[in-house]
């Protein structure tokens, strides 16, 4: 199997200790099953063309430009040697300007991992003493580096024998979560229900395993391709009716537990005791609301 190719080169530095890098994309949509555009009557495969809005002419290659937008159809143009312009210089270079502990990043600013491992044999040993302290200290590298003639912060931190590196959001970039959840309520919930819904988090309690993860779409969308090839008919699955009544919160969480029991009974061989204290405060709830209703 070749080797993949680097995706960016440069020299990872850390005040006067330096050392050549090399990144690779750490996800990839590779496997991922893609349709093309094609026409109908022929079978032949489409292509995309830009067209002018106004005019509706095909536009060459040699016409196309970028442009601003100031204002409504209005747009200014800008050259590729104006863009160059505005390079930053350090464009092979992740200089690294601090290290954080690592849960205080915020997840809503991670964006593409990389793997980074060394490039050639001249740097391993600056390569490891980077990735070792920051594994003695459990810190995360935050640092600058340019990609695709932009500027990112990258977060780096050991993974393995090498390290991990995950661009980062700007603030621009990160909506405000009051704008969603302002208008949540806050309604007031009984001890019993936490407790009952406490006790269901328990019988569904695991470890993180992505290897457990199927994508059950892209597996339909594979053999839904294999039997058209193969001339195969294709039919519709028929959706399960889902039961509509509508029952109480209090009695969801009841028949919830008592279609996990299995896994219930497991959790509760560790404080079993918290367990009947709950099922007692709740069958006292229920009989309380029934009396007064």
């Amino acid at each position: 199997m070749a080797a993949p190719r680097a995706y960016w080169k440069g020299t990872l530095k850390l005040s006067l200790v330096s050392c050549p890098v090399a990144l690779y994309p750490a996800s990839t949509t590779v496997e991922k099953t893609r349709f093309h555009m094609i026409n109908r009557e022929t079978g032949n495969r489409l292509k995309q063309q830009m067209v002018d809005t106004e005019t509706g002419d095909i536009v060459d290659g040699d016409q196309k430009g970028r442009g601003y937008e100031v204002s409504k159809g209005k747009y200014v143009e800008i050259e590729k040697d104006e863009l160059e312009a505005v390079q930053i210089e350090s464009n092979h270079t992740i200089d690294i300007d601090s290290f954080v502990p690592e849960g205080e990043i915020d997840k809503r600013y991670l964006d593409h991992p990389y793997y980074i491992r060394p490039d050639g044999k001249a740097g391993v040993d600056a390569f490891a003493v980077i990735r070792d302290a920051m594994k003695d200290q459990d810190r995360v590298a935050l640092a600058r580096i340019v990609l695709t003639n932009r500027e990112h912060v990258i977060a780096i931190e050991p993974l393995d024998k090498g390290m991990l590196g995950t661009t980062l959001r700007y603030p621009y970039e990160v909506r405000d979560a009051d704008d969603y959840f302002d208008d949540i309520k806050s309604p007031k919930v009984t001890k019993d229900m936490i407790e009952l819904a406490g006790h269901i988090l328990d019988s569904k309690a695991a470890h993180f395993d992505p290897s457990k993860f199927k994508d059950e779409y892209e597996t339909a969308l594979k053999a839904l391709v294999r039997r058209k090839a193969a001339g195969k008919p294709i039919k519709a699955a028929e959706r399960e009716e889902k039961p509509s009544n509508v029952v109480s919160l209090m009695d969801a969480l009841k028949q919830s537990l008592k279609d996990r029991k299995g896994g219930a009974r497991r959790s509760t061989a560790r404080r079993p005791t918290s367990h009947r204290r709950a099922a007692k405060k709740a069958h006292r709830s229920s009989a309380r609301s029934r009396k007064a209703g």
